[in-house]
């Protein structure tokens, strides 16, 4: 591909729409299986999911294997399990979905694996562990788990381990729940590997992984008056080295960095990043194509990205007055912002991921497109996700979009774009070049073509 960013070939993809409604002979998609995050764990071995209908799933990267040598690079199903559940809040009559909005991973300590699952209100860690061996020989019960009488035991047995077949276990260890007022969209794992932060609307609220029952509140932009609100948070990520260090973005385009050592509420932040605005390209979606949907810091820790509707933003932390690179993701759709606006994609909410060494970043589109940029080399790329362009181990073909005059061949014209294919999604592996792409209710993984 373009500019060094991974010409991929396509090892596997999720396919879960087994149970589609018939609806006047037209097959409606459910809402339940469309993805909603996604995520690789630390050592990029593990790839997480969550979907509409509350379900995590989590794939595995197969080991190399000589008698199959492109195994390396195919992720299989290792665990599915119902993180949450719907709920109705009777005191607001209210109800909260299941639909899972971000999915963390912590560090892996031990053999078992740790990660942090949210909603819109409530905050689950599960335990991701296997076992394959079983204990036998109880004295208190019988092999199929009845109680035995106590007085016809008349001998001590040592229970025994026996191997059985692996079995990967789900549980949760803690629910963090009641400290939020408005729909959580973002949660955080501090470097510190102890805390984390979890964002809505309003407030940001810094919690203890072993402490459930009380998080402390360190940002609140909610005003007195509500009627006075002008803009809510979108994003908030903590700094990949600084503990005491993390940013939040805003629906009017700004990012405000905060250190938690210069007071315990963070009202007043530390370093505001916002880009003059030129006067002359004001209209009335400015505003809302300028609220940020997704915020990263780079790997090192020195640089920030930021996604708002048409671009990409590339920021330094030691330079606050504008971005060090500006990357045009659809600029073509400016043209159609009434259009976008009338049927509700304009407010669609795109993320945004660094690749291992921070040289590459990557950003969905619509029609199934997403767009990845070179920070070394300055050229980008086009690609699709699909299963008509996408074959198992076949290169994927740069796509163009031509925004008027003479059509070529290989060209889709921006009036033929579907904006209900739409890849919100995306994840990279922490040092491959392996990236994972969620396109509504598919998901696609992607690798660096092997000759």
């Amino acid at each position: 591909a373009g500019g060094g960013c991974c010409c991929c070939g396509l090892f596997w993809y999720r396919d879960s729409s087994p149970k589609p409604h018939l609806v006047n002979r037209f097959c409606i998609l459910l809402a339940a299986d469309v993805i909603s995050t996604v995520e690789f764990n630390y050592s990029g071995d593990l790839l997480a999911t969550g979907d509409k209908g509350g379900r995590v799933v989590i794939f595995q990267r197969e080991q190399e294997n000589k008698s199959r040598p492109h195994s390396r690079g195919e992720y299989n199903v290792y665990s599915t399990f119902q993180s949450h559940e719907p709920e109705f809040d009777y005191l607001k009559s209210l109800e909260i979905e299941e639909k899972i909005n971000k999915i963390r991973w912590l560090p892996q300590q031990n053999a078992a694996h740790f990660l942090l699952s949210t909603n819109d209100k409530t905050i689950k860690l599960w335990k991701i562990s296997e076992r394959d061996k079983r204990a036998e020989g109880y004295n208190l019960k019988d092999e199929d788990g009845r109680l035995r009488d106590p007085f016809r035991i008349t001998a001590l047995r040592v229970p025994i381990l026996k191997p059985m077949d692996l079995m990967v276990e789900a549980s949760p260890r803690r629910i963090f729940a009641n400290a939020h007022t408005y729909h959580i969209n973002s949660i955080s794992v501090n470097s510190d590997h102890e805390t984390y932060l979890s964002a809505d609307d309003l407030r940001i609220n810094l919690w203890h992984l072993e402490i459930t029952d009380r998080s402390f509140n360190i940002v609140d932009i909610k005003p007195a008056n509500m009627e006075e609100l002008t803009e809510v948070i979108t994003a908030a990520e903590f700094h990949p080295h600084q503990c005491n260090v993390f940013v939040y973005s805003s629906s009017k385009g700004t990012i405000r960095l905060c250190d938690m050592r210069s007071s315990a509420l963070c009202d007043r932040h530390s370093k505001f990043f916002e880009e003059p605005e030129d006067p002359s390209s004001r209209s009335f979606f400015s505003e809302i194509i300028s609220s940020i949907s997704d915020v990263k810091f780079s790997h090192s820790g020195r640089y920030m990205m930021t996604r708002d509707y048409l671009s990409v933003k590339v920021w330094d932390l030691n330079m606050e007055s504008r971005p060090v690179e500006t990357h045009q993701v659809h600029e073509y759709l400016r043209s159609k912002l009434c259009s976008l606006y009338e049927n509700d994609c304009i407010f669609d909410k795109f993320e945004c991921c660094w690749n291992g060494s921070d040289s590459a970043i990557m950003t969905g589109s619509y029609n199934n497109f997403f767009r990845m940029f070179d920070r070394d080399t300055r050229r980008d790329v086009t690609l699709e996700a699909s299963r008509e362009s996408s074959k198992p181990r076949a290169s994927l073909k740069p796509r163009k979009v031509c925004t008027g005059g003479k059509r070529k061949k290989d060209e889709i014209s921006v009036d033929s774009l579907d904006f209900n294919k739409k890849i919100l999604h995306t994840a990279w592996h922490p040092a491959d070049n392996v990236i994972a792409v969620a396109a509504t209710n598919n998901l696609y993984i992607f690798q660096d073509k092997i000759n």
